[in-house]
């Protein structure tokens, strides 16, 4: 039997930080599966399945964990991986068209009603990276049943909500059931898919992103419409429990489970607790003063400066701890050019579009007197052109890379000016169908961003960390996204005055979100 060289192994895995490589033999020589790691931790002489060459545990997890065998099965997985994330998503848009309701219903005071939202945010943002690495260390399937599980009751104690206390605190622990569960779909993608197939996988997550985004105010508006605006917000919660009962039992049945793991790998079972402790914190402190529009005067900012040292610390622990053990964030990912600029494009890119269909909303229910399912068909050429083009991009952004997002951002500044014409041109009944157009645009543009930026992020982390940078990435847009709102939010009450104040506000807040989508534009093209 021919032995295999190890020299000449490590001699053709030649870019670190990819998750796994395929060697290619020569003709006649059959292939070998060589599993690539950081080259802080070396490059293992194992080939996979070959007579004579003992696999270590570490590797056979790996492989094991990879999972690309080309079956459907994987397919299947990742259907149940894209309902669930349906199902948190769908959660945020539906509830914003309901609000007026729950105010309604429950004599909501203002900052209740502020809660409602910024309370989800604050819960989801602050788990995503510790749960990201949870589902790391002990295995996604797990951590994805529990969060789904938790998910679902919590909407079902949102929905039976007889005080506004109560339903502050069933949102807050819907947050951190969102925030176990979210992690866990971007790490099951980079587990089961590799090259183009994972592409074509995020950009399936990127159609869910808008499918949900479409859905969710005409669905919350129908419900509300159906039901009446005294009980029909409580249905908005409801929804969520026929999906959630029927998606936990084809979960557990679909999903991976948990790789074997032998001694070898004890050190990436560590779940490193100051680091979670310290990074909540600062996520806290740093998200806080971004989500509480009610909390005004300059002291709030105090938090901000205390979140910066916060993760300061944050950092300097992570360098210290990760000599010996796995840290809750690697930082060696931030040496990955991809992941760097692919996190900072995600932070400034949500500020900009989660921002407006924020300002747009309030611009058309409260300047334009539209109801909640009119303004909800107003969003949809944006979210279903984002939907249908994310498909397109998850196929392409393998061939065309970084300049596929360029394109995008281009596109999206383009949509969003035009909008602004269209608003300063057009009022009253005609505005949302004037504004069709050019949001069309901006959405095929957005579709073009998303999930390709997603791939792109991601392409070179190891999937043993797939499930922590994922949770980085994520945290990143709830950042975004949070800023974003809270700066174009405050540009837009601050010109309600005056006459034709509504549609001065709507254009001076594109002002600023196109702002933050050139920005993110530079960054885009400063990865070459």
């Amino acid at each position: 039997m021919r032995r295999t060289d190890p020299a000449a192994l490590r001699r053709r895995v030649v870019v670190p930080g990819a998750s796994y490589a395929a060697v290619r033999p020569r003709a006649g020589r059959r292939s070998t599966l060589m599993v690539r790691f950081e080259a802080t931790e070396g490059v293992r002489d194992a080939a996979a399945g070959r007579p004579g060459h003992r696999m270590s545990g570490t590797t056979r997890s790996q492989v094991q964990e990879h999972g690309t065998d080309g079956s459907a099965r994987r397919w299947r997985a990742l259907a149940v991986c894209l309902v669930a994330g349906f199902m948190t998503l769908l959660d945020v848009s539906i509830v914003n068209v309901a609000l007026p309701s729950v105010r309604s219903g429950l004599r909501m005071s203002e900052s209740g009603v502020q809660w409602v939202l910024s309370g989800y945010s604050l819960a989801f943002g602050l788990v995503l990276v510790p749960a990201g690495r949870l589902g790391d260390a002990i295995g996604r399937r797990p951590v994805f049943l529990t969060g789904l599980a938790l998910f679902t009751a919590t909407s079902a104690l949102a929905g039976a909500a007889q005080s506004e206390t109560w339903l502050v605190g069933a949102r807050l622990l819907q947050g951190l059931a969102g925030g176990l569960l979210v992690p866990q779909v971007s790490g099951f993608i980079q587990q089961l898919f590799s090259g183009e197939e994972r592409g074509r996988a995020f950009g399936m997550l990127g159609t869910t992103i808008g499918f949900s985004t479409a859905v969710g105010p005409l669905l919350g508006g129908l419900l509300i419409a159906v039901f009446g605006a005294a009980e029909g917000w409580r249905w908005v919660f409801y929804v969520n429990l026929p999906i959630g009962l029927a998606t936990l039992p084809v979960a557990h049945r679909l999903l991976p489970p948990p790789p074997h793991r032998d001694a070898a790998d004890a050190p990436r079972r560590d779940f490193d607790p100051l680091g979670v402790v310290l990074l909540g914190t600062g996520t806290v402190l740093l998200l806080l003063p971004l989500v509480q529009q009610q909390w005004h005067g300059p002291t709030k900012w105090l938090l901000a400066v205390a979140a910066v040292a916060v993760l300061a610390g944050f950092a300097l622990w992570e360098r210290r701890y990760g000599r010996s053990h796995e840290p809750l964030v690697n930082l060696q990912l931030f040496e990955a050019r991809s992941f760097t600029v692919g996190s900072l494009v995600s932070l400034l890119y949500f500020a900009g579009f989660t921002a407006v269909f924020f300002v747009f909303t309030l611009y058309l229910q409260n300047g334009q007197h539209y109801t909640a399912l009119q303004a909800g068909l107003a969003i949809t050429p944006f979210a279903l052109a984002s939907a249908m083009a994310s498909t397109a991009g998850g196929r392409r952004v393998q061939r065309y890379g970084r300049k596929l997002i360029a394109l995008g951002l281009t596109v999206v500044a383009v949509g969003l000016a035009l909008a602004a014409a269209a608003v300063h041109v057009f009022s009253g009944p005609y505005v949302g169908w004037a504004t069709a157009g050019p949001l069309l645009l901006a959405g095929v543009g957005s579709g073009l961003v998303v999930s390709p930026n997603q791939a792109l992020t991601l392409r070179e982390v190891p999937v043993v960390r797939a499930g922590s940078a994922g949770g980085v990435l994520q945290t990143a847009q709830r950042i975004g996204s949070a800023a974003g709102i809270a700066a174009v939010g405050s540009v837009f009450f601050a010109h309600l005055a005056g006459p034709n104040a509504w549609a001065s506000a709507f254009q001076l807040s594109l002002a600023v979100v196109l702002g933050f989508v050139l920005l993110a534009l530079i960054a885009a093209l400063s990865d070459r």
